[in-house]
């Protein structure tokens, strides 16, 4: 799916509009950075969970926030599930009856295929939405941000050469953040007078 002005999406989420989704693809595909963009734009409260790490109970803490008035006026919240696919039947069983009723907007994130690892009743209630592997001049340019970015790496001042950033963009195989990881690790451990880097290796 495209994500490009006037897309559905797109639409949807600068008009704080968003229904549930679920948001399927490879590591390192932009699942995370899609979710954050939302966070960023919503008048709702957004929650992030991870569902390694979590379970009914924190389902149900959410729910009570958002329908406690004097916490949340609006009485709705988005909810970002990253790796929903690792919740059992019953913790996404407990997530149904707040999705169907509109308590919760549900923006779940997943490797694994939704049609066999998502509760049926959740999909049914949810757009999906395939993310594909970036390509490695999508990932180029990121990493071409990331160098010049006050909110990236700007203030180190590294320079490196376009051949660089491209074979780095190569051996990450889609994996924007395994790029990135490397570009700060290439980064962070350039002496500070030296100013341009050649090779990564």
């Amino acid at each position: 799916m495209s994500f490009g002005e006037g897309k559905i999406l797109y639409r949807t989420i600068k008009a704080d509009r968003l229904s549930s989704i679920i948001l399927f693809g490879p590591p390192g595909c932009g699942k995370t950075s899609l979710a954050r963009v939302i966070s960023e734009t919503t008048k709702y409260k957004f929650y992030k969970i991870n569902a390694v790490t979590s379970g009914v109970g924190d389902i149900k803490k959410v729910v009570e926030e958002t329908q406690n008035f004097m916490f949340n006026p609006i009485g709705k919240s988005i909810v970002f599930i990253d790796e929903i696919h690792r919740f059992n039947k019953l913790q996404q069983d407990a997530l149904l009856p707040y999705v169907e009723n509109g308590t919760i907007i549900l923006v779940g994130a997943t490797t694994e295929n939704p049609y066999f690892e998502v509760n049926k009743a959740l999909l049914s209630r949810s757009m999906v939405i395939k993310l594909n592997p970036l390509t490695q001049d999508n990932i180029y340019k990121i990493l071409k941000n990331a160098l010049e970015s006050k909110d990236g790496l700007g203030e180190y001042q590294i320079k490196i050469e376009d051949e660089t950033l491209k074979k780095l963009a190569a051996i990450s195989n889609g994996d924007v953040r395994t790029a990135l990881n490397g570009l700060e690790v290439a980064t962070l451990t350039t002496p500070m007078r030296e100013r341009w880097i050649y090779s990564f290796n």
